[in-house]
């Protein structure tokens, strides 16, 4: 089989540097906006930010001579417009075409010869509509069989044949073609080129990939197998993946490159997310990629200190989340949490921050002036000053039939870019601090109703006013007070919970789409169990928290006491929610970070 384009062959052409930049450079991560077609069942996510390949002229002729011709005469008068394809086999220009459909690939026109071997061009054309039924179809033939291509215009909508030869094609090819693709491209709606993950709505694998790629900032479009079950361009996709797509969730590369049963892990790696340091030794290393964290990194790295962070899942962390913040100084109108997110990771990048993510640390250790971080893949880091900003995770709900459907209906915390999938449903929040409100107000853009559980009875004592307001002005939120989840029931999807009114000691069973989790938060410090001190709930103490009637701690060597942020080992650092005594907000975890590195500098004028 001879293919060509430009010279390359086909082997090269599903290749990552045949014609599209690399995956790192391919998206503006500056714009984040979500399109929406006709079919619920596909969301875009930053599809403006796709860089547009041009559309492919594919032309089939087992007849060397004639294939190059005509190869010459394409690429002479499109080739500025369209990339120009040759293949000499009909059988392999399917398998091609195949390849193409996997790639996100735009054919806008297939012309073929009639005369081949096992399969004629009007044949090819057939089964050539299977897969891009939108290009234009156009056969090459000889006089003898003008009839036969007639026949073919009339019976299996082919747009226009050709007769050999062409000369002039100034005369004979051209001008027809013209009408052809201008025809086309008045009707042609550009695909999406980005990353597509295909998967099911309640696969909790599937919606842990979207909700990685959506809280990193990878463009991605979403295709729900089952909803787009009746979707033509759906149906396509699944038979040029054949069998492997059973092997769900399947993630697509604009290369052609696929990944099956994919983990967040394996699409990181793929996409170019940073998961090894590029040295071994840092001026300060910050364990969190939250406010307080990347605030730290932006101001450390802008005063000289080289800096990495060395976040387990996104930048941005719990607030990464959060649809609206209403609060934070500077926004008079608000702006989401993955906002802030990227605005900040941009931010500390221009400073020359390394961001690990997705990346775990796993233990912590001194050797001298040094502090030694293990990483989950076995690597290890050194620094001078560390920094503990890792946050809380939302406390688990203890309820019979939870564990199951965790990630099928029931999710802890986040939910912005869910909850377009809600509507005209039901969906349940439980918790009433601000994170809970915040999320309740979004979903009400879109499920028929919202149903606010909360064990108190009021939403005063945990939750700013700006935000009571407008649940309050919320027709379709409801808030029931005095009330926990006593039981989640559903098979593979959440279905019905059961709610326990404290009041009356009575349990409801209830309809349920969706339960979203929002129930105080616990530190994930047991890594530091060993190094640094803590209280009984696992807060890290510092500062004057560590004094004990005036002493400072066991061990403890510099001739001072610790800085205000400073752990029980010199050097040492805890900022915003996983610290003991902080303010859980926003504003104070970026005001803790800012703050510390001063602390930094003091001590690393001792080191």
């Amino acid at each position: 089989m001879e293919l060509l384009d430009e010279g390359i062959e086909l082997g090269l052409l599903l290749q990552d540097a045949m014609s599209r930049p690399a995956i790192a450079t391919k998206f503006d991560l500056r714009h984040r906006i979500s399109v929406f077609y006709s079919c619920p069942s596909l969301d875009f996510h930053d599809s403006e930010s796709a860089i547009m390949a041009k559309p492919i002229l594919l032309t089939v002729d087992d007849d060397a001579d004639v294939l190059r011709a005509i190869e010459r005469d394409l690429r002479s008068h499109y080739g500025a417009q369209y990339r120009v394809l040759a293949s000499d086999s009909p059988q392999s220009a399917i398998e091609l075409l195949n390849q193409l459909k996997l790639r996100s690939d735009t054919v806008a026109l297939l012309l073929a010869d009639q005369r081949m071997p096992k399969m004629d061009g009007v044949q090819f054309l057939q089964e050539a509509r299977e897969v891009f039924p939108d290009a234009k179809r156009a056969l090459l033939t000889a006089y003898a069989d003008t009839n036969a291509a007639i026949s073919a215009i009339n019976e299996v909508g082919i747009n226009y044949f050709f007769l050999k030869p062409w000369d002039p094609p100034d005369e004979h090819l051209y001008p027809q073609l013209d009408d052809l693709l201008d025809d086309w491209q008045a009707s042609h709606r550009p695909t999406f080129e980005g990353i597509r993950v295909l998967g099911t709505r309640w696969s909790p694998r599937s919606y842990e990939l979207r909700d990685f790629l959506a809280r990193n900032h990878v463009p991605y479009q979403w295709i729900d197998v089952e909803l787009s079950v009746n979707d033509g361009e759906t149906k396509r996709l699944l038979d040029a993946l054949g069998p492997e797509a059973a092997n769900l969730p399947v993630v697509l590369f604009p290369d052609g490159t696929k990944l099956l049963e994919s983990a967040p892990a394996d699409v990181a790696q793929k996409v170019g997310l940073r998961t090894r340091a590029q040295t071994s030794f840092y001026d300060l290393a910050i364990i969190g990629g939250g406010p307080a964290g990347l605030a730290a990194a932006v101001y450390g790295a802008s005063e000289g200190l080289h800096t990495v962070i060395v976040e387990r899942e996104a930048p941005g962390g719990q607030a990464g989340m959060s649809s609206r913040i209403e609060n934070y100084l500077g926004f008079p109108t608000g702006l989401s949490g993955g906002d802030l997110a990227r605005r900040a990771v941009v931010q500390a990048q221009r400073f020359g921050v390394e961001i690990l993510s997705p990346q775990e640390a796993v233990a912590a250790r001194t050797e001298g002036s040094y502090r030694i971080i293990k990483l989950a893949d076995g690597n290890e880091i050194s620094c001078h000053a560390l920094m503990i900003a890792t946050g809380v995770q939302w406390r688990r709900l203890e309820a019979p039939g939870i564990e199951h459907l965790q990630g099928a209906g029931v999710y802890y915390g986040g939910g912005a870019t869910e909850a377009i999938s809600y509507k005209g449903e039901i969906v349940y929040v439980v918790g009433g601090a601000n994170s809970a409100g915040q999320a309740a107000m979004n979903f009400a853009r879109y499920a028929e109703r919202v149903v606010m559980l909360v064990r108190g009875d009021s939403l005063s004592r945990t939750m700013s006013q700006y935000l009571i307001d407008q649940i309050q002005r919320t027709p379709n939120i409801q808030l029931w007070r005095h009330a926990s989840v006593a039981e989640v029931h559903g098979d593979k999807r959440l279905e019905e919970i059961s709610v326990l009114c404290s009041d009356t000691n009575k349990i409801e069973r209830v309809p349920a789409d969706a339960m979203f989790i929002f129930i105080g938060a616990m530190p994930r410090t047991e890594w530091l169990s060993n190094l640094v001190q803590r209280d009984d709930r696992g807060f890290i103490l510092t500062g004057p928290d560590l004094l004990w009637e005036g002493s400072r701690p066991k061990g403890w060597v510099p001739d001072r006491d610790p800085f205000l942020l400073e752990t029980n080992i010199p050097g040492v650092f805890a900022v915003g929610d996983v610290r003991h005594g902080s303010v859980k907000r926003v504003a104070s975890g970026v005001g803790e970070g800012s703050v510390a590195v001063q602390f930094i500098h003091q001590y690393l004028s001792k080191v």
